[in-house]
């Protein structure tokens, strides 16, 4: 009998300086994920984080199944900017930029 590794999935919710602009994704390495969205790849193109600077992470929730992940990055993305903002209120409700907190 074969058994699962444990699996980690985020679902996120990065801003700008100003927490004007909002940015979901998934990944399996926050930590990675955020690096790279501060520091792209010279030569790619330029990614929507970088267009608009949203590198700073104001929410996010762990999973072990990746479809669920993905179902709930497209479910957060389709709602509007009032329900995204009560969601990060709910889970960070003084939007503190929470990239230094993950380990």
């Amino acid at each position: 009998m074969k058994i699962a590794a444990a699996h980690n999935y985020y679902v996120y919710i990065l801003t700008n300086k100003n927490r004007t602009v909002l940015y979901t994704g998934v990944t399996n390495d926050l930590k990675s994920r955020l690096y790279w969205h501060l520091n792209p790849e010279i030569e790619s193109k330029i990614h929507f984080t970088t267009k608009y600077k949203c590198f700073y992470l104001v929410y996010y929730e762990h999973s072990q199944d990746i479809e669920q992940s993905i179902i709930k990055e497209k479910q957060i993305k389709g709602y509007s900017r009032m329900k995204k903002e009560k969601l990060i209120n709910n889970f960070n409700p003084s939007w503190d930029f929470l990239n230094e907190t993950i380990e």
